[in-house]
């Protein structure tokens, strides 16, 4: 958090998730700076901001100098507003400025027209007397300015005749000048600026941060936010020391004798589960087996699922001996497909937040599935950073008592494993699947290699799938070097699995 903590009265914005990156809204009867590019949203979010006042009971004025009245309302529509109850005051330039003879004068023409242009606005100002004003934008102020000193006196000049008339202002700027205008952003009481990034594939990107607020704490960084129809929606970032709670106690178990055995009875709530493997070894079918495990429970479980699809796993599951679409149709357990190439690192974390404190009507989710990690890096290639968000997030849910299981792909089958990324040191427990030859066959091997709260087995043991669900066996001691994929055999007999579907 940043800036200082008073008590002044603030006002809301409308916009979903900004007060609260604001710190609770704007200081009230101020003049604020919407800075960002065109197309990054500024419309939008000064829309919102005047129909929050209407729906007050306010008076609002929007003073347009770049689009017309009809492309406002236009616009307005297409998110389901109306600007009935708004005072527009178009002041763009019409056909006349077309005609030659306006073109040309023996006076600087400029001069005049800003001096006409400021006295219509205040003079619209003085007949609404609003509490809310937008003036978009100011980049026609500086080019009718032509001087950086003439427009930084206009632009002074105008905060000044606003600051007795308590009423909240937002001058919008679409960064016409070269960089930021930072004498522009010394004048105005805080400064929010819009981003919108292109990534090589996938949609756009926004995000937007407060540069400055005074007399305000506030979130600092970067947040992303949406576009949406009904306008902006702020994804804050996760700050998980703010939601630090009581630990959970208990277990969850996986229903499974042989795997509880492994992990002294189940993992603890609050824990966090790397589950590393090859493909086809069978980690989300061991991720699942914990959320059938706590829905029997009564208690609700979250799949992120980057890499497969709904249908494909309910199916794959039945064909398993794993029923799950009756907990599905309970709510017990939540589907969540993601587009890799539509998400942002605030659009998972509010998804996954909204399901641990339960924002939806549901109860509280105590299991969380990223199905894969590899498809959460993928979608944000250009992204930074994002193992701290990761920490972040596993912090968060640590702090609500949810057991989150992360699946990691590696590259290869057999032999030398290749991660994509290491996330061993963040979680709490890892569990490791591996191919291994025995005996013609290619098996399946699993074990724990790490488990923070707790003891658990170090010992190896084979892991089937097969039509009537998932199988452990007994520790493999009678082999060596299983985790090379070809071992030795030691022993006497064949001390594996047998097979249930012959």
């Amino acid at each position: 958090m940043t800036g200082e903590s008073v008590t002044n009265s603030v006002t809301a914005t409308g916009v979903w998730g900004l007060d609260d990156v604001l710190g609770g809204g704007l200081p009230t009867n101020r003049v604020y700076l919407i800075e960002g590019n065109p197309g990054a949203g500024k419309t939008t979010l000064s829309l919102q901001f005047l129909l929050e006042g209407v729906a007050r009971g306010e008076r609002c004025l929007y003073v347009t100098l770049s689009e017309t009245l009809d492309e406002l309302t236009s616009s307005a529509a297409s998110h389901g507003w109306t600007l009935d109850k708004i005072r527009v005051l178009e002041l763009v330039a019409g056909e006349d400025d077309l005609r030659p003879e306006n073109q040309l004068a023996m006076f600087q023409p400029s001069e005049l027209e800003l001096g006409t242009t400021i006295e219509t606005i205040l003079k619209a100002v003085e007949e609404t007397t609003p509490t809310r004003v937008v003036i978009d934008s100011l980049s026609e102020f500086r080019l009718l300015a032509q001087s950086s000193l003439r427009y930084r006196r206009q632009v002074l000049a105008l905060k000044q005749f606003f600051a007795g008339r308590n009423c909240t202002v937002l001058f919008l700027d679409d960064r016409t000048a070269d960089g930021s205008d930072l004498q522009l952003q010394s004048i105005a009481h805080g400064v929010l600026m819009l981003d919108q990034l292109a990534p090589e594939y996938g949609g756009e990107r926004r995000r937007l941060r407060v540069a400055k607020l005074r007399g305000r704490s506030y979130r600092g960084g970067y947040h992303d936010y949406v576009i949406e129809q009904g306008g902006i929606r702020v994804f804050p970032s996760l700050i998980a020391a703010e939601h630090v709670a009581m630990p959970a106690t208990g277990l969850l178990g996986s229903g499974v004798a042989e795997m509880d055995e492994m992990a002294d009875g189940g993992f603890e709530h609050g824990m966090s589960v790397l589950v590393i493997g090859p493909a086809g070894a069978g980690k989300s079918t061991l991720a699942l087996q914990y959320a059938i495990t706590a829905a029997k429970r009564g208690e609700r479980s979250l799949i992120l699922m980057f890499d497969e699809r709904r249908e494909t796993l309910m199916s794959r599951a039945a064909g398993i001996n794993i029923d799950i679409r009756p907990h599905v149709d309970k709510g017990l357990i939540t589907l969540q497909q993601v587009d890799p190439a539509q998400l942002s690192p605030g659009q998972l974390s509010h998804i996954i937040r909204s399901a641990a404190e339960g924002q939806d009507g549901s109860p509280p989710a105590k299991v969380v599935i990223v199905d894969s990690l590899n498809g959460y890096l993928n979608a944000m290639p250009e992204e930074r950073y994002l193992s701290i968000q990761l920490h972040e997030l596993l912090t968060y849910l640590g702090h609500k008592g949810v057991v989150t299981f992360l699946i990691v792909a590696q590259h290869g089958l057999i032999g030398a494993m290749q991660t994509p990324v290491d996330a061993t040191y963040i979680a709490d427990a890892v569990v490791v699947l591996r191919y291994f030859e025995a005996f013609g066959e290619v098996k399946q091997a699993i074990s724990i290699v790490k488990k923070r709260a707790g003891s658990h087995e170090r010992a190896i043991r084979e892991f089937r799938i097969d039509s009537q669900g998932l199988r452990i066996g007994e520790p493999l001691t009678s082999f060596q070097g299983i985790l090379t994929g070809t071992p030795k055999y030691l022993g006497d007999g064949k001390p594996l699995l047998e097979s249930r579907d012959e």
